[in-house]
């Protein structure tokens, strides 16, 4: 999917950490894929957040809302099929979207 590259070299260009992509859409209506990544501070994750909702639009990709700018340990970016998840390595850790998913979900590579 052509959204799920574009969205995971924008991560990578601003230096996002542990990028992982899960296949969510054989186990919930939210959305088909989460893109979860870390950033070295909240600072950080509040810049991703910006620049991936500033790049995906200039690709032609809406994001619906966002969610966590503000503080910046979480920013969710809501893409309706895909749903993006800018972690600082704590609440990454705390939150353990990873685990919770491992279950049902794969990760794409």
């Amino acid at each position: 999917m052509e959204k799920l590259k574009v969205i995971h070299k924008l991560l990578e260009e601003k230096k996002a950490e542990d990028i992982k992509v899960l296949d969510v859409s054989g186990v919930t209506n939210i959305a088909d894929y989460f893109v979860i990544a870390s950033a070295t501070s909240p600072v950080h994750a509040k810049a991703l957040g910006e620049y991936l909702v500033e790049k995906l639009r200039d690709h032609g990709f809406e994001v619906d809302h966002v969610e966590g700018l503000e503080l910046g340990y979480w920013v969710l970016l809501d893409l309706l099929d895909v749903i993006v998840h800018i972690f600082t390595p704590e609440w990454r850790e705390r939150y353990g979207l990873e685990w919770i998913w491992s279950e049902s979900a794969k990760e794409v590579q």
